[in-house]
């Protein structure tokens, strides 16, 4: 539903050359839905004219392009198009050529209003593509272009110097964006339109690319740093982990696929482990760390002991997770805090099980989101589990994909989650049912790779629908839909 404000602000951004001469006639009041319609709608004449005469200092996408009361829709859950958002960089493109002292000439002084631009908080990658929106990758090119762009334009004309601008924005960079990003923070420094980062993700990037990278990043901005794919090593990790640890306001550090060195003990080896443990005790905001894929046996209470704050995310997914890992986590002060837990591809079906439940214990009064893909876990440990499962009364999302679970046990999954009021997204495997000569216990390969009977999954997608219904919960979305949007990030929780 839309109010009546609303529609009027459509109607008046029909006849675009006409709203921009009323833009200095109209309440200030009326600028942020005047931006969040003319976004939505594609009205990008004046798109571009709002964001050059924005009569506020900051201008963030966040605040505007959210679900309010005029409008429920919530822009940033959709990926932006790419005519709205080219508007809006046009548009602060031509309030950069606007000197301040002219722009104090303007209607209501509006022009010299703007200092801070930010467009972070856009959806990310993992959709599907559309040639009309802008991925996260292109919103990076556009904005590092631009600020390239008006460092070899700047001008000063009669003594006046263009009014400086902060744009406040989530970097991502692979081997293919890396030079122009890099010339584009060091344009920065000297140019009226200052990039500051928030997220940086470095995908593929050699070691030497993403120091430099990193010692180009305002130390006072930058809040997550999540690098993926880098092949880095201890040695690697203990090369650049100095230069993120500088990042004192840094809350949350993700290092995916970090290709570990210590199946090979040796002196070298040790001694990065030790340095690396050294430099994560440097970070005091730390909330979130993911360690995917990195081999961490026997190990995790030397990583966790050496952090000062408790952790509310923690990431450990395919890290070859030992019984005596798990009780530490669940005996730290970590466990009483985390909001976020992901131990995908850990085996928890043998001695792993007890100590998992002990850690599922301790985190039960705070525990929003579980991911358990590839657990191993089938009806047996499910069904021993669930006791203290269901006492995570403010659990939310759920994952078990890939994990070799019966009708019948997630059957008992969903009538004995009903107490569980806050749970709102489970994912899980499609049933052992509904696939033919399967081996037991069946690998995980052979879980996500074989076929599967499609007559006999429809028929379990209408069973567990009905149940859904019976319990007043069709609300609650149960899917194997793992490519979805549906696991929350840490900072949406």
């Amino acid at each position: 539903m839309h109010t009546l404000v609303f529609l009027s602000t459509r109607q008046v951004l029909q006849c675009q050359p006409a709203a921009c001469q009323a833009l200095p006639l109209l309440p200030r009041e009326l600028f942020p839905l005047l931006f969040k319609v003319a976004f939505m709608d594609k009205k990008t004449v004046v798109l571009r004219e709002l964001v050059h005469t924005w009569p506020f200092p900051l201008l963030s996408f966040q605040q505007l392009l959210q679900e309010c009361a005029h409008c429920s829709r919530a822009l940033l859950q959709e990926r932006p198009s790419t005519e709205s958002m080219q508007a809006v960089i046009l548009g602060l493109t031509a309030r950069l050529h606007t000197p301040e002292a002219e722009a104090g000439t303007q209607p209501y002084c509006r022009k010299h209003a703007l200092r801070v631009l930010d467009m972070t908080g856009l959806l990310d990658d993992g959709v599907e593509q559309d040639p009309g929106t802008m991925s996260m990758w292109d919103c990076t090119a556009a904005v590092a272009r631009t600020c390239i762009a008006q460092q070899q334009g700047v001008t000063v004309e009669h003594g006046l110097a263009p009014v400086p601008v902060e744009v406040r924005v989530d970097l991502r960079v692979n081997r293919a964006s890396y030079a122009f990003l890099r010339e584009a923070l060091r344009s920065s420094a000297g140019s009226p339109l200052r990039l500051c980062c928030r997220d940086l993700r470095a995908e593929d990037l050699p070691m030497r690319n993403t120091v430099a990278l990193l010692q180009l990043l305002d130390a006072g901005c930058l809040r997550r740093v999540d690098l993926r794919f880098n092949n880095l090593g201890l040695r690697g990790l203990s090369v650049i982990i100095p230069h993120v640890a500088r990042f004192q306001h840094l809350a949350s550090l993700r290092l995916h696929y970090v290709h570990g060195d210590s199946r090979q003990p040796s002196v070298d080896g040790e001694d990065n482990f030790r340095y690396f443990l050294a430099q994560m005790g440097r970070f005091t905001c730390l909330r979130e760390l993911s360690m995917g894929s990195s081999l961490l046996s026997g190990r995790l209470d030397q990583l966790l002991s050496t952090l000062q704050s408790p952790l509310e995310s923690l990431e450990l997914a395919f890290c070859a997770l030992l019984p005596e890992d798990l009780r530490f986590l669940a005996q730290s002060p970590h466990a009483v805090h985390l909001k976020k837990l992901d131990l995908s591809g850990n085996d928890l079906s043998g001695s792993q099980l007890e100590p998992f439940q002990g850690l599922l214990q301790a985190a039960a009064a705070t525990l929003l989101h579980l991911e358990l893909t590839e657990c191993q876990l089938a009806d047996t440990q499910l069904l021993a589990t669930l006791p203290v499962l269901t006492r995570c009364a403010s659990l939310r999302y759920l994952g078990l994909y890939g994990n070799p679970l019966s009708m019948a046990g997630l059957k008992e999954l969903l009538r004995d989650s009903a107490v569980q009021a806050e749970l709102r997204t489970v994912v899980h495997p499609f049933p052992v049912d509904c696939y033919e000569g399967l081996p037991w216990p069946p690998p995980a390969s052979v879980l996500l790779e074989a076929s599967i009977n499609e007559e006999k999954f429809a028929r379990v997608e209408a069973e567990l629908h009905q149940l859904l219904l019976a319990s007043g919960r069709a609300h609650v979305v149960w899917t194997t839909d793992i490519y979805g949007r549906l696991a929350a990030d840490y900072f949406s929780l």
